[in-house]
């Protein structure tokens, strides 16, 4: 039952407050998706907008992705550390991107705006970018061979980025004179800061509506208990006990032929839920180490998805949720460990994190979701100008209790969108030759796994610096309840004189003129017996090309000797 705060409050204006606020929040991301100068943030949607109270506690989130999100409370924790409340003025807004200092990787640059209402600080408006270069060894700033992070770009601790609406000039000349394309940069910090401008407008005029600062603020604390409340209700209603699930990543960037251990052990508790990552592997040589704000993100990810999705969004849904990272390990390095490519490891996270549950909520754990592969493309134009480019290629996702899982597309912690074909050739010198889906790579089951990708890419220039970030090369995604694997992903290089070079899922190399790059993302994990397939669907698969003639008769003839 609500309690008596609660019941005291009017139903109707917190409810419509709380819609405000997630409209708030999607409309600041609309405003950082349009105003954003770089393909990855226009196409590839790598950013993220939300609201914060001012003590530092998530009010309202964007639709947008779940590890921005989550490392935004320590991104925000740790400005408001150096920089109290007390001592904002109107006016002033800070940033940050240091990742052993509550962000995330280097790239995401956190912004953060007080949002005064008479003279009184009542939020905070705040987003987060993946900015498509922030200097170090590689164009892109996510070289998955580096072994420190000095060598992946600019950190920047929390710093006021502006004062009085007059931006900090010497942090800005600081900036674009470490990064490789800065007028990129610039266009899409204006962005963030837009984005910023937007929440904090629409968050004085709904105070304005409902009375006042003090109402706000007693509308708001009753949103966050309400939160926690329910969710607390909800994992009441999950089976107590210990849960436990191991994985590996192909490797570290570095020893290609090392597999990295993801272990995790999931508690459940009276309205609780803990997460033990004892027995995950030390911290690794190269950048697939994530610093704690990331198994934040990916617990945080796995009670929401666990729980009623009409709970509000906020932080009151992260209060039930406690984590052990052992310190030295994968989920809790030692500076300076390099960060950079951590959401290959994040997703592993959140895959394992769901998985261990999948015997506590057997209809609500999907198979597990292929990894996506980061590419970036860097190097001079024929004018000599730079340029940086990359994309995010998903995979399949798992199939569920009800459905067959989506192809070529992120729908978990990561979240992002493909980069149309268009925005890639527009102007960079890279032609997409081929890109498909690809035949038999979801896993098998009741529910089929969704597809993933094949692409072929062809370098139009020499010099091309190519990152290519993956995972899944060693095995696919497994499935849940029964359900088979996910294809492995695989990917290669044909040099312009005939030459193959396999990828074993990381490297930092270059092309020249007419290499060609081939890339295949893995399939999602499927979800139950293939036994029980419905014949009508395999049929379909069939027809449409998601299946082939061969793997569809297998399916058949379980279906038989099942019978």
């Amino acid at each position: 039952m609500l309690n008596t705060t609660i019941r005291a409050m009017d139903p109707v204006t917190i409810e419509v407050t709380r819609n405000k606020l997630d409209s708030i929040a999607d409309e600041m991301e609309w405003t950082l998706l349009s105003a954003s100068f770089s393909p990855i943030v226009k196409e590839g949607l790598d950013a993220s907008a939300a609201l914060f109270l001012p003590d530092g506690t998530t009010l309202a989130q964007a639709c947008a992705i779940p590890i921005h999100l989550g490392s935004l409370i320590p991104s925000v924790g740790n400005i408001i550390r150096v920089f109290p409340i007390e001592t904002m003025r109107d006016g002033d807004v800070y940033c940050m991107n240091d990742p052993y200092a509550g962000g995330t990787h280097i790239p995401d640059v956190a912004v953060v705006m007080p949002v005064f209402h008479h003279g009184q600080v009542i939020a905070l408006s705040v987003t987060m970018t993946h900015h498509q270069d922030i200097g170090g060894m590689a164009p892109g700033s996510v070289p998955t061979n580096a072994t420190e992070i000095y060598q992946e770009g600019l950190r920047i601790p929390a710093l006021k980025l502006m004062s009085d609406g007059r931006y900090n000039e010497t942090l800005i000349q600081l900036i674009r004179l470490n990064v490789r394309t800065p007028d990129y940069f610039m266009g899409d910090l204006n962005a963030q800061i837009a984005a910023c401008t937007v929440g904090a407008r629409r968050i004085r005029e709904l105070a304005d509506k409902v009375g006042g600062s003090e109402s706000f603020v007693q509308i708001t604390d009753t949103l966050i208990k309400r939160s926690e409340m329910l969710t607390r209700e909800a994992l009441l209603k999950l089976p107590r006990g210990t849960y436990r699930s191991v994985d590996y990543i192909d490797n570290d960037g570095v020893d290609l032929d090392q597999p990295v251990k993801i272990e995790i052990a999931v508690t459940i508790g009276e309205g609780t839920m803990h997460f033990d990552f004892t027995g995950t592997s030390p911290q690794v040589r190269g950048p697939f180490n994530c610093v704690p704000s990331g198994p934040q993100s990916a617990a945080y990810y796995t009670v929401r998805a666990l729980t009623d999705p009409t709970i509000p969004t906020n932080g009151g849904c992260f209060r039930p949720v406690t984590l052990h990272l052992p310190r030295g390990s994968l989920v809790n390095p030692i500076e300076p460990a390099p960060v950079n490519a951590r959401s290959i490891s994040i997703k592993a996270l959140a895959n394992n994190m769901m998985g261990a549950l999948a015997p506590a909520a057997p209809h609500l754990v999907p198979g597990f979701n292929a990894n996506l592969h980061l590419i970036t493309f860097g190097g001079q134009r024929s004018d000599g100008s730079n340029f940086v480019v990359g994309e995010l290629v998903s995979g399949g996702m798992g199939a569920t209790s009800r459905n067959d899982g989506n192809s070529v597309m992120e729908g978990d912690v990561s979240n992002g969108m493909n980069m149309p074909i268009e925005a890639m050739e527009l102007d960079y010198p890279i032609r997409m030759v081929s890109s498909e889906l690809r035949t038999d790579s979801g896993g098998e089951g009741r529910w089929r796994g969704g597809q993933g990708y094949s692409r072929e890419y062809l370098a139009l220039a020499d010099g091309i610096t190519l990152t290519h970030r993956g995972d899944h090369h060693r095995q696919g995604p497994r499935g849940t309840a029964g359900g088979g694997y996910g294809l492995n992903a695989s990917s290669w290089i044909i040099r312009a004189d005939g030459r193959r070079e396999e990828i074993k899922s990381k490297l930092v190399t270059h092309l020249n003129k007419g290499d060609r790059l081939f890339l295949n993302t893995a399939g999602g994990g499927g979800f139950g017996d293939v036994a029980e397939r419905q014949p009508g669907l395999i049929s379909r698969d069939l027809a449409d090309g998601k299946v082939s003639q061969r793997l569809a008769d297998d399916w058949m003839k379980k279906q038989k000797v099942a019978q």
